[in-house]
């Protein structure tokens, strides 16, 4: 994970003018989402990346060439849409201001729609040792470890990255796909809990992951998501099994699980982030949701609310990686260091309302936008990350045995 664009909380925003606010939009295009018919789009995108011999790279590839930074000031940056701040007429500041600084153009461009289908666009420049024509990419986290697993990412310089190793989060410095962060580093964060509608709940809430799955009141008005990470996770902790590892037999209790509420009729579907509209409304009662979506949805309605369960939530990232044979690897990293500077970290997640990598932004909102500061949503008090897991790092074949197995439950 919130949405960007216009204010939060009411679509104006001191000093600078935003655009109307487009949250169901947004969500659809921040994480990896399926929408309807998730099931079979899902296994044909998993069949067609399993592909003997198209998986990994060309062993006889280069995976870097000289780089070009110091000659040539331009940073090739691939984003998802409307992920970063932005004005009326289309500018974004936080870029405006590296290049003022820097003398280095960002050609920025928005065409992460969803992780499988930009995963398959790369993946034959990857295979075929190509450049992408990219210096930076955003993906989100299972498939930051794929291109870690298949060699795909250059390791990052530090030395050109010193607000990385002065500012970055402890609790995002070190994941299991990417041990130490040096092949990746977080753009922005999100949490999985759940979002419920007072008024269809009649007031009662909503807190725990058993609630959605069995309670007899929210029968047929509860949503699931359609990222596996994300419903398994909070479906693991249900049952006090760690999602950051695991057994195959508890993935397996975990799916039986899933599959006992789906056959009751308890779940009434597996949405991407397009549960806000129903949820809003009422027509859903219930559902795992991302921090994000909730924070701007609750600016027009008082009737959601939110929970993260005390037996813990899923955390996620979406993160940089350089590309192997990027032209222009020195330039990205300074980009990086750009946006892990506090003020332009508070800038960047005053608007998009995610969790910042950057603790000490919240510093800089305290006076410039304390009801983003004070939104635990966006900056958790530590009992509350403390509570967050990150899914376990798996293979590549590891996770088509998981993803089939969860597709299962969704195709009925």
């Amino acid at each position: 994970m919130s949405e960007m664009g216009e204010d939060p909380r009411n679509g104006a925003t001191a000093g600078a003018a935003r655009l109307p606010s487009t949250p169901l939009l947004r969500g659809l295009t921040r994480r990896r989402l399926l929408g309807a018919g998730a099931g079979v789009a899902a296994l044909a995108t998993l069949a067609a990346c399993g592909t003997p011999g198209q998986k990994e790279r060309n062993a006889d590839a280069p995976t870097s060439v000289p780089d070009r930074s110091d000659t040539d000031k331009i940073v090739n940056w691939s984003n998802w849409p409307e992920y970063i701040d932005v004005t009326k007429n289309g500018k974004h500041p936080t870029l405006e201001s590296f290049t003022k600084r820097t003398g280095i153009k960002v050609n920025y461009t928005e065409d992460i729609n969803d992780n499988d289908a930009f995963y398959a666009k790369l993946q034959p420049f990857f295979t075929q040792g190509q450049d992408t024509g990219r210096d930076l990419l955003t993906f989100s986290d299972t498939y930051c470890g794929r291109l870690i697993n298949f060699g795909w990412v250059q390791e990052l310089d530090f030395a050109n990255m010193p607000n990385v190793t002065a500012n970055l989060d402890p609790t995002l410095k070190d994941v299991s796909w990417d041990p130490g962060r040096k092949y990746s580093l977080p753009y922005q964060a999100g949490f999985t809990g759940i979002g419920y509608n007072t008024k269809a709940t009649r007031g009662a809430k909503v807190e725990t992951v058993e609630q959605l799955l069995t309670d007899p009141d929210l029968k047929g008005r509860v949503t699931l998501l359609t990222e596996m990470s994300d419903t398994m996770g909070m479906v693991m902790t249900s049952m006090d099994i760690d999602p950051r590892q695991f057994t195959d037999d508890e993935f397996d209790a975990a799916i039986d699980k899933l599959q006992k509420a789906v056959d009751a009729g308890q779940i009434a579907n597996f949405t991407g982030n397009d549960y806000g509209k129903p949820l809003a409304s009422g027509d859903i009662a219930a559902c795992l949701a991302y921090t994000g979506d909730i924070v701007q949805l609750q600016a027009d309605s008082k009737d959601l609310a939110y929970a993260l369960p005390p037996q813990g939530h899923m955390v996620w990232s979406d993160n940089w990686q350089v590309p192997n044979l990027a032209q222009h690897k020195k330039n990205a990293e300074l980009l990086i260091n750009h946006y892990y500077d506090p003020k332009v970290a508070a800038e960047l997640v005053d608007w998009v309302n995610y969790i910042s990598p950057v603790p000490a932004a919240k510093d800089v909102l305290v006076k410039e936008d304390p009801e983003v500061a004070n939104n635990p949503l966006i900056f958790p008090t530590d009992e509350v990350r403390a509570r967050s897991y990150l899914f376990m790092g798996i293979s590549y074949e590891k996770e088509q045995e998981y993803n089939r197995k969860f597709q299962a439950v969704l195709a009925g």
